[in-house]
């Protein structure tokens, strides 16, 4: 009998190891690039990159685009160029499709050469299934400018053409968390909405400034969201993104809302 129950209690050692290695194999991988560029590995295996400027100062991996396997899709928030980044080049290397607002989608295909055959369309409250990648993202709105700038702008001409409205991004993963990409924005109260829609995981919030919202106003944007946790985005890249860390930390406690925070370096990885 003893050695039965000894047995037993092996067997069950060994099973909860099996069940704890499924599970970190499962897990939903979040790597930074920088800026506003992540990458997210689904628990299914696909690849979904967001404002893909791979080529980011701030990336210490100078040679990420060359080790990029596969990519299922690619989402822009909206046509600036440290956001747009690399998106045309990852697109012609892996196929990768598509989604962004679809003022965005046509000039991107017209004028920055993405493949037409790998887009897909929509506006804000719109929802679009990533079946490759065991997902759905929904885009919502973001206060910002959005001008698309030519590859070769015309002597004399406009160096810009429409982008459409600027968004943000709500991805729910299947057997994953829900992760709210601000996009570029200001604080505005109809965050409000999101948490009436959705129960976020994850908030990555832009901090730096300027052109978003800075610490103090992205700490506001997190008490309307609610996620259980946040990531800071969108600083350091220039000197006028002058938001930091540690100064979001500090907004985020005042009210009560420091120990959501999780602070990533570029190129590192997160396993959520």
């Amino acid at each position: 009998m003893f050695y039965l129950n000894k047995l037993r209690a092996v067997l069950l050692a060994l099973a909860m190891l099996a069940m704890t290695a499924t599970a970190a194999q499962a897990a939903t991988k979040i790597h930074w690039y920088g800026q506003s560029a992540f990458k997210i590995v689904t628990p299914s295996g696909g690849v979904i990159l967001i404002d893909p400027w791979l080529t980011v100062p701030t990336n210490p991996d100078k040679d990420s685009i060359a080790k990029l396997g596969r990519v299922d899709y690619i989402l822009i928030s909206h046509g600036h160029f440290d956001h747009v980044g690399n998106a045309v080049e990852i697109a012609k290397k892996t196929g990768a499709e598509l989604v962004a607002s679809a003022d965005l989608v046509r000039n991107l295909v017209a004028v920055a050469g993405y493949p037409k055959d790998k887009v897909m369309a929509a506006y804000m409250g719109g929802t679009v299934d990533l079946p490759k990648a065991g997902a759905r993202v929904t885009l919502v709105n973001a206060i910002h400018g959005s001008d698309l700038s030519l590859p070769k702008p015309p002597e004399g001409g406009p160096a810009t053409v429409a982008g459409g409205n600027p968004v943000g991004f709500v991805l729910q993963i299947k057997d994953g968390p829900t992760i709210y990409h601000t996009g570029d924005t200001d604080v505005f109260t109809d965050m409000k909405l999101i948490p009436q829609f959705f129960k976020v995981d994850l908030m990555l919030a832009c901090i730096g400034g300027n052109y978003t919202m800075d610490p103090v106003r992205a700490a506001l944007a997190v008490k309307f969201v609610n996620p259980k946790h946040v990531i800071p985005m969108h600083y350091g890249t220039f000197p006028v993104l002058a938001g930091t860390p540690a100064q979001f930390k500090a907004a985020l406690d005042k009210r009560g809302l420091g120990k959501r925070m999780i602070a990533m370096k570029p190129g590192e990885d997160l396993a959520f």
